[in-house]
């Protein structure tokens, strides 16, 4: 069945199972193109470097056991063809002994020596596993903000997670085993030729046999495990999402539909998986066959030869065990090149994360922005978040330092795309955003962002004690300038009510604290971190108006001598600003002060007119 009628059955199966839901092409994604990639054996050789660092312990331990390993397990069946052919043809008693205790001996050696390399060489795989998994969620802190608008948060989280844990047995066992299982198959080859190279060569001759008849599973098993990963790549970013929304879900009583577009999913994952798991078993049948073909000529053409006395009964039995170690590695081998399989699809996603690169970098040699006054201008600004569909359209702001700027317009006008290009989470497709005349472009990141502070409508909540969440803001600070911020911003006194004060452990997302007391600790953080440029998005949206009270006090605290750029609807919050821009469609329509505004009628007049109105209905 060809790759494009695969796809057209699986969406025929989608629709079957869960009907058309609203959303459902949100889990298709770019990893849908990497399915006709070409095994890469460049790859395999890069999972292969981060054993690097551990080559000085892992080479001595891998030749040391190995070659006792090897030695002891090739040496045993010519010990019982010696034993049969001699000390029992010669009714040696004494000799058979000595042939036995030697042979006892080597199966106690052999199995001390695989128990200490298995358990030492878990060790180092869990090592290696940790550097990836460091690497992998290192490189996914840096790269900008346009990787995550694309990429659901389920898909991220299961490249950290399953696509680094479907590497264990790889590093773990497969690669130590490989070699090990090259060098005895190379050996009992080598003794097989040595005792009797007419036997041994056709024996042998079943081999190739079985690489060309397994040979067209590899292709397809490859393709079903990297379609594994996809599923469940895509049941992940549904879990994500379903989590986080849960209230949502329950609110307009969703619940149905959403387990019925989750069983759909989960539905197709299973036979995805049972697709892969059947093709990843067929190759144990296939050397099992070719095992019994070269069984049955050992004895065919073995018989011959004792009856033409170019070989012993002994000889047939040492051939016949080492057959047994021969197709047993064999085994192995097919097993690993399947397991190499599955970590090549996991690898393959992996590393496409890994060679991501940021979209917002830095130059080679960046400058490190001095402490700055907080001049903030916006020169000739055009962006678009897609192409062709700007959202910014020549935009000329500038803010002096120590100025509040107010951002003003209706939802997609461009607000926060200014902010958002001001902290240098995109870059604009023409101009320059320049801070004390420093295009950011050219300065560090740390530098620049460590002197902007940011106030968010939906401030996260760490997992951790309410102090650390304060803390987040500047790592360094002592617990009393903890306090001072929270006490600033008037936090303080709903702190203190909590079971344990500072150190009262909040659950993830802070759901355990209201709208208005999650907002407070944002405005601690953002005072405690002492930025000399503050942006506040829609910070008071979700304050109750007892609460913007105390919040407007602090916020004369919190403004003096800092530039600060507030969007916000609330008339309350943007009035008193030194300058209030008026945005509408990527365009700056109008500025001024308030009062300048209101005299001229446009349109910043009319969103007072309706806020007015609405209030007065409202009331």
């Amino acid at each position: 069945m060809s790759r494009s009628k695969e796809h057209s059955e699986e969406e025929r199966q989608n629709k079957q199972t869960n009907g058309k839901t609203p959303g459902q092409d949100r889990f298709v994604y770019q990893d849908d193109d990497k399915m006709e990639k070409a095994f890469d054996w460049g790859q395999l050789k890069r999972m292969g470097s981060y054993l690097k660092p551990y080559r000085r312990q892992l080479l001595p331990i891998i030749l040391v056991t190995m070659i006792l390993g090897t030695l002891s397990k090739l040496a045993i069946p010519y010990l019982i063809s010696l034993a049969i052919d001699i000390a029992i043809f010669n009714k040696d008693g004494d000799l058979l002994l000595i042939y036995a205790s030697t042979m006892l001996g080597l199966y106690i050696l052999q199995w001390l020596v695989n128990n200490y390399r298995i358990r030492y060489i878990n060790v180092i795989g869990q090592k290696v596993l940790y550097d990836l998994r460091y690497a992998l969620f290192s490189h996914i802190q840096q790269l900008s903000f346009r990787f995550f608008d694309k990429r659901p948060a389920g898909s991220v989280l299961v490249r950290i997670t399953n696509d680094v844990n479907s590497l264990q047995d790889l590093f773990t066992n497969g690669v130590v085993n490989l070699m090990i299982d090259c060098v005895q198959l190379l050996g009992i080859v080598i003794i097989l030729l040595s005792l009797n190279f007419k036997l041994g060569l056709a024996i042998i001759v079943t081999v190739p046999l079985m690489f060309i008849v397994s040979g067209s599973l590899r292709k397809r098993i490859r393709w079903a495990w990297q379609d594994v990963r996809m599923k469940q790549s895509r049941i992940n970013s549904h879990l994500a999402e379903s989590i986080q929304g849960i209230r949502v879900t329950q609110a307009f009583t969703q619940e149905k539909e959403n387990i019925k577009y989750f069983d759909g999913m989960n539905t197709i994952n299973k036979k995805s998986w049972d697709k892969a798991s059947a093709l990843n078993q067929s190759f144990g049948p296939i050397i099992e066959l070719t095992a019994a073909v070269g069984t049955c000529i050992l004895f065919w053409y073995g018989a011959h030869l004792i009856e033409s006395q170019e070989l012993k009964i002994g000889m047939l039995v040492a051939f016949a065990n080492y057959i047994g170690n021969f197709w047993e590695p064999i085994n192995r081998l097919g097993q690993m090149y399947n397991q190499m399989l599955v970590a090549m699809a996991s690898s393959e996603r992996i590393f496409e994360f890994l060679d991501e690169k940021p979209t917002v970098g830095e130059k080679d040699k960046p400058e490190t922005l001095p402490l700055i006054e907080g001049h903030v201008r916006f020169d000739n600004i055009v962006f678009e978040y897609e192409k062709g569909r700007p959202a910014l359209k020549g935009i000329n702001l500038e803010a002096k330092a120590g100025e509040s700027i107010a951002l003003v317009g209706h939802t997609g006008s461009g607000k926060s795309t200014i902010i958002n290009l001001l902290c240098r989470f995109y870059d604009p497709v023409e101009g320059r955003v320049l801070v004390d005349g420093y295009d950011i472009r050219d300065v560090t990141l740390q530098s620049l962002r460590s002197q902007v502070g940011i106030v968010l409508q939906d401030t996260f909540i760490f997992s951790g004690s309410v102090r650390d969440n304060i803390r987040f803001g500047r790592l360094d600070a002592t617990d009393e300038e903890v306090e001072a911020a929270a006490k600033a911003v008037h936090a303080h006194d709903f702190i203190r009510q909590l079971p344990f004060g500072y150190d009262t452990q909040v659950e993830e997302r802070g759901s355990m604290l209201s709208m208005g007391e999650r907002q407070l600790l944002s405005f601690a953080r953002a005072l405690l971190a002492n930025p000399r440029v503050l942006i506040l998005d829609e910070a008071t949206a979700s304050i109750d108006t007892e609460t913007e009270l105390k919040i407007q006090e602090a916020l004369k605290t919190l403004l003096i001598g800092r530039t600060s750029f507030i969007i916000a609807h609330r008339l309350s919050t943007i009035r008193n600003a030194d300058k209030i821009v008026v945005l509408d469609h990527g365009n700056i329509m109008e500025e001024g002060t308030h009062d300048e505004l209101m005299r001229h009628g446009g349109i910043y007049f009319g969103l007072v007119e309706a806020q007015y109105k609405f209030l007065s209905e409202a009331g």
